[in-house]
């Protein structure tokens, strides 16, 4: 059974600890079975030794082979004590039947030669057998009562044929059908015990498994934890709730002495049963948490706390808004794009008539352009919320990052800008979805083109394919602009965060949102020497051969 104990945290609370008592075997298990049976063996040999050498031996009568009785009876009490004295050692089966061997000679010895006790005898071995039918596997314990059957019938022909005993076949017959059905019956229970044990043992290691899963888990809640007693004392807190507690937990076990106003909300709520949930700020330097109480059973006086992080809650509850928001922004970009779409139209007709003068040309065409910006706004909403699933391929990158260069440079004239590949490798190769790749690194490239660029100077854009110090396969899209600030770079990845009065902070957003839909990430890595660096990590793969369908370049593959 798993014995749970206290381990030792930090702040000197005591977490639960699991340590599972290790089941022995079976047969280990059958020990104090087998230390039984050797103490009644040492029970048997003490009391022939006193039928023939104590105050008893003249009820019985003389032996028939008085020195025979005396060895035999001598010997099996020497052999019952060492028996008895290492019972507690070596293999259970080894000594089950050694020991159930002494007891068969010395029994049918002792019979032969004192007839007067043999019915006593043979009555007292029966249980050695059935002892031994418990202790041994089945075709043992059988084997044993046969051969004590034959024994006793041996023994009583032997008698017969050269003693001339007068004794009757029918009460050997008797003893040996006794010993057959006691071993029949004590092997069945031995097996059943067996089969118990066992079971006992799979449900002893599944039972401690899910122990330390429960305590794994109660231990790693970003929910604290305390166990309060109904002296205020803490008697299990977790890693979240020793974090929270900070500097008030240190060498303090009283609740009332480490956090006084939490003990005055629980004493409130076991009084009326009514809890303070505002706010609590423990420590100067820890966050606000938000105590929740429960009784550990009905009735108890040890008492749960569950410290709940504000800025965990905070976290969840701005995650919930951001999806709501997701979710209106493309409904509402749904409903804005047919009419933007008529504006753009209605321009384009204005911009083709000859009676618009010069003057309103220049508000015509800044109509246009925001009317273009305010659809690429649209159109990345809309992408954002239908994104497709990952539909992940083996890929090339060194081949796809050329490709995608001269795709790029064809569809977009760079003028004095450059824009190149480069690779440590001939072949580096990954599983992703070649199509959201293609559209991650536009967003990173578009992004080092406009931004990176230091006043005055072209832009400088370096796709680098390379493989990391754990052999994951890279993409940086580097550029040798004037960097971003740390401030700035904290807040990059967040939606609709741009510094640019042009941008719609989707961008970034959206590819890592893709590289996440891929299980892959994309980090901002500042450059020592001025310049930024956008990394695409990916998943490691080996490469495999590419099929006739697949032997076109991998960026019109990406466009289909």
């Amino acid at each position: 059974m798993p014995i749970l104990r206290s381990g030792p945290t930090s702040r000197g609370y005591r977490l639960p600890t699991t340590i599972a008592a290790p089941l022995d075997d079976a047969d280990t298990a059958l020990r104090r079975e087998l230390y039984f049976f050797t103490l009644y063996r040492l029970l048997e040999a003490a009391m022939l030794v006193l039928v023939l050498f104590g105050p008893v031996a003249d009820l019985i009568g003389p032996p028939r082979h008085d020195l025979l009785a005396r060895v035999v009876a001598v010997s099996y009490f020497v052999f019952a004590a060492a028996l008895f004295a290492l019972g507690r050692r070596g293999e259970l089966r080894t000594q089950a039947l050694a020991g159930v061997a002494v007891d068969l000679v010395a029994g049918i010895l002792a019979i032969h030669a004192i007839p007067a006790a043999g019915a006593g005898i043979a009555l007292m071995l029966m249980f050695n057998v059935g002892a031994a039918a418990l202790l041994l596997p089945a075709r043992f314990g059988l084997s044993v009562s046969v051969a004590a059957a034959l024994a006793l019938v041996g023994e009583h022909v032997w008698s017969m044929v050269v003693d001339d005993s007068g004794r009757l076949l029918a009460e050997p017959i008797m003893f040996a059908i006794g010993f057959l059905a006691i071993a029949t019956l004590t092997s069945v229970l031995g097996r059943q015990m067996r089969s118990s044990y066992e079971l006992a043992e799979r449900r002893g290691a599944e039972t401690a498994h899910l122990v330390e899963v429960n305590e794994l888990i109660i231990r790693r809640l970003r929910t604290g934890v305390l166990l309060v007693d109904g002296d205020n004392r803490v008697r299990l807190a977790n890693e979240a709730a020793t974090l929270l507690l900070g500097d008030a937990g240190d060498g303090h076990r009283d609740l009332g002495v480490a956090i006084p106003e939490l003990a005055r909300r629980l004493a409130a709520w076991r009084q009326d049963g009514k809890a303070d949930e505002s706010p609590l700020q423990i420590a100067p330097d820890q966050p606000e948490v938000v105590p929740r109480f429960t009784r550990l059973l009905a009735g108890s006086e040890q008492t749960l706390i569950f410290l709940d992080d504000t800025s965990l809650v905070s976290r969840r509850a701005e995650s919930m808004t951001l999806a709501t928001l997701g979710r209106f922004s493309a409904s509402l970009a749904h409903e804005i794009r047919n009419p933007l779409a008529a504006i753009n139209y209605a321009v384009q007709l204005l911009e083709e008539s000859d009676d618009i003068p010069t003057a309103d040309r220049r508000l015509l065409e800044i109509v246009r352009q925001q009317g273009a910006r305010m659809n690429g706004i649209v159109e990345n909403v809309l992408g954002l919320a239908r994104r497709e699933t990952a539909k992940p391929e083996y890929v090339e990158l060194v081949a796809l990052a050329r490709h995608f260069v001269d795709d790029y440079r064809a569809g977009h004239p760079l003028e004095n800008d450059s824009l190149r590949s480069t690779a440590s490798k001939p072949q580096i190769a990954t599983l992703i979805d070649p199509r959201q790749l293609h559209q991650i690194l536009t967003v990173l490239v578009h992004n080092a083109l406009t931004y990176g660029r230091l006043p005055g100077e072209p832009a400088q854009v370096t796709l680098n394919v390379h493989v990391d110090e754990h052999q994951q396969p890279v993409i940086d899209v580097i550029d040798r602009g004037p960097g971003i600030p740390e401030r700035v770079a904290q807040q990059l990845f967040r939606p609709f965060f741009t510094t640019s009065g042009h941008g719609t902070g989707l961008g970034l957003y959206i590819a890592r949102e893709l590289c996440r839909a891929n299980q892959a990430t994309l980090d901002f890595i500042p450059l020592p020497g001025g310049g930024s660096c956008f990394r695409v990590r990916m998943t490691a793969t080996a490469a495999r051969p590419e099929r006739e369908d697949e032997r076109r370049p991998v960026a019109a593959r990406s466009r289909r």
